[in-house]
């Protein structure tokens, strides 16, 4: 059997919820912009389907039945829903509402993802925004899934380059960070000399940063470092440093963070004469996906954050 509150229009919605409000037919009428005689129509045919009268005829009004006291509150409950869908609309329409998921390798999360999303957070405060930070390979696997809008990565090999459109970006360049009281924090220049014989804490092999670092070494003819921790976990290294000599390849965008206030923390980057760069991540979405409004925004802001724009 047909449940009859599912045939119910809107404008059916809207009668029974103003005649409930104002008790009375023709300025149930009026707020709907109908005639009386339209509507007493309307409220029969409602009524027909429901196999009940939903309102008594008094004198003093239109007094809503048990059953009417039902459907007034599932019709107000719909209502509500309705409104709330245009808005939703309305707002993913104009680029105000909605859920982005996008990725970046660490340095562009803390450049350009953090000042963009502070920016769209002022304009649109209900966006819900989530950030994956992780290796380019696996923001790339997310990408081609579909999971997320757009990704600051490396293009890879592995992965077919003509599923996305891909923007260049920039390269990132290597800080290396070490507690305040170092014995070379206060130095005016280091060389990667002198640095071969301390205690490093990197990222795992085949990392970015790490690779580029040492690359730096052999490009020198210098050995790599042989004392070394292996951990991803930025929070580890900063552990790390707190607590011994060990240097500790980053992105600059990180150790600046780390350094200047508000954070102020107690670390310097070393100064080294020779520049250690990462190769260049890019901006990249997926070709067959069409973004929400909202993601196109934010990835606008990010490019106009580095100083690119479409």
């Amino acid at each position: 059997m047909q449940n009859p509150t599912a045939t119910l229009k809107p404008a059916q919605l809207r009668l029974i919820h103003e005649i409930a409000e104002t008790r009375q037919l023709q300025l149930a009428a009026v707020a709907v912009s109908m005639t009386q005689p339209a509507a007493s129509r309307m409220l029969s045919e409602i009524e027909r389907a429901m196999g009940a009268p939903l309102f008594l005829r008094q004198p003093k009004g239109m007094e809503p039945t048990e059953i009417g006291h039902v459907v007034i509150r599932r019709a107000q409950a719909m209502l509500r829903e309705m409104r709330a869908m245009a808005a939703e609309v309305r707002a993913l329409q104009d680029g105000f509402g909605g859920t982005v998921r996008v990725g970046a390798v660490t340095g562009p999360a803390v450049g350009y993802l953090v000042p963009a999303i502070r920016q769209i957070k002022r304009e649109a405060p209900a966006v819900e925004i989530t950030v994956d930070v992780a290796p380019s390979r696996d923001l790339l696997r997310h990408l081609a899934a579909g999971d997320l809008d757009f990704a600051l990565a490396r293009v890879l090999p592995e992965f077919d380059s003509r599923e996305f459109d891909i923007l260049p970006m920039r390269d990132e360049k290597v800080a290396l960070l070490v507690r305040q009281g170092h014995p070379l924090a206060r130095a005016s220049a280091v060389t990667l000399t002198e640095l071969s014989d301390y205690e490093w804490i990197m990222q795992e092999r085949g990392a970015p940063i790490r690779e580029a670092t040492l690359e730096a070494f052999g490009a020198l003819g210098l050995a790599e470092p042989r004392n070394t921790v292996n951990s991803s976990s930025l929070l580890l290294m900063i552990a790390y440093l707190s607590k011994s000599d060990a240097i500790a390849p980053m992105s600059e965008e990180v150790a600046q963070l780390l350094i200047q206030t508000p954070v102020g923390a107690a670390f310097s980057v070393l100064a080294v004469p020779r520049d250690i760069r990462v190769s260049p991540y890019f901006m990249l979405s997926l070709r067959r996906r069409q973004m929400l409004p909202i993601a196109a925004k934010l990835r606008d802001l990010v490019l106009a954050q580095s100083g690119l724009a479409l």
